[in-house]
């Protein structure tokens, strides 16, 4: 089978011929239909994950067939349409774990940053981490949901969003996009921070009300004048100091989440915190159960990113662009 594999920090991806792997007990081999191209993919090869594996096939956004089964493994059954995600197993033994609360594991392990992931035509999952695919999700434009949807849609819901709520979000890239349109699925009024105006069309398309371009407008008291101020900023942007400057833009008891981040510290004013009983807090990516929510959240409400199909072969330049800021949606490469 081909393969990319990550040989090490600032390396470029080495395409190579591997055998086809076998399972084994608790595990099933799955036949890749699709992986999407993810920053945490960029974020491995920059060495910022001092945990990851090289070498390594990156690719955590997954999705494919049932191909065979290991010993043990008796579902789901071989042919079944599957999605695999970014947390591969947890200790499945810890308080998390039995909560079902898997991605808190003090001994998870990261598809594609640990163990191999979808860079590959075949990969191996374990069984109780990969989730069946609702029918009417297209395996190849839903590979972005197994990490990009999963993290919009659980840290809305974590971030306490209801029809109502008053959500601004950060960005409106793989993330934050998704992030909007679950936000109007679910009843919300939704506000997009931006850095120019160029986006703002695209935003309000998506059902954005409201749109603050930072260059020109400081985005606190933006947020802020919009009907008291949000109670919810959700940061899909890859920069911690743009979900600082939005602190002052929450309503009472609202509650900063942070989706998105970058290598410096947060800081924060503790006054008005403390006046305002508003809460920060991030979220990385979900449980399989999370998943399972969010695929058949998308599915009812028809919700799948904007992607570019693109093969193996083009997978580094495809970061390389990402790492410039010169690519635009989702990339995900089809093996179909």
């Amino acid at each position: 089978m081909r393969v990319a594999v990550a040989t090490g920090v600032d390396a470029p991806l080495s395409l190579t011929e591997r055998d086809v792997p076998e399972p084994g007990p608790g595990e099933l081999l799955v036949r890749v239909t699709a992986c999407g191209v993810c920053f945490s993919d960029l974020n491995l090869l920059h060495g910022h994950y001092p945990f990851a594996r090289f070498p390594v096939i990156p690719g955590h956004e997954v999705t494919g067939v049932v191909e065979a089964l290991g010993e043990g493994v008796s579902w789901p059954a071989v042919g079944t349409a599957v999605g695999g995600q970014f947390l591969y197993d947890s200790c499945g033994h810890c308080d998390y774990c039995v909560r079902g609360e898997q991605i808190l594991c003090p001994k998870k392990r990261i598809t594609g940053v640990v163990v191999d992931g979808g860079y590959a035509e075949y990969a191996v999952f374990k069984a109780g981490f990969v989730t069946p695919l609702p029918a009417s999700l297209d395996p190849v434009t839903a590979a972005p949901l197994m990490c990009a949807g999963l993290t919009a849609f659980n840290g809305l819901r974590l971030g306490g969003a209801v029809a109502g709520s008053r959500v601004a979000v950060i960005g409106a890239g793989g993330i934050g996009a998704l992030a909007i349109r679950y936000a109007v699925a679910l009843g919300a009024r939704v506000a997009v921070v931006g850095r120019s105006r160029r986006g703002e069309e695209n935003a309000k398309a998506l059902g954005a009300e409201l749109f603050v371009a930072t260059e020109d407008t400081d985005p606190a008291p933006a947020l802020k004048a919009w009907d008291g101020g949000a109670n919810l900023v959700l940061n899909a942007a890859p920069s911690t100091s743009a979900a600082a400057a939005t602190l002052g833009g929450l309503a009472p008891d609202g509650t900063l989440l942070l989706c998105g981040y970058s290598g410096e510290p947060l800081e924060l004013p503790t006054q008005p915190m403390v006046l305002n009983r508003l809460r920060v807090m991030a979220s990385p990516s979900g449980s399989p159960h999370d998943l399972r929510d969010t695929l058949a959240f998308s599915a009812v409400h028809d919700i799948i990113p904007q992607v570019t199909t693109i093969g193996l072969d083009d997978a580094q330049a495809t970061l390389e662009a990402m790492d410039a800021g010169a690519s635009h949606g989702r990339s995900v490469i089809s093996f179909i």
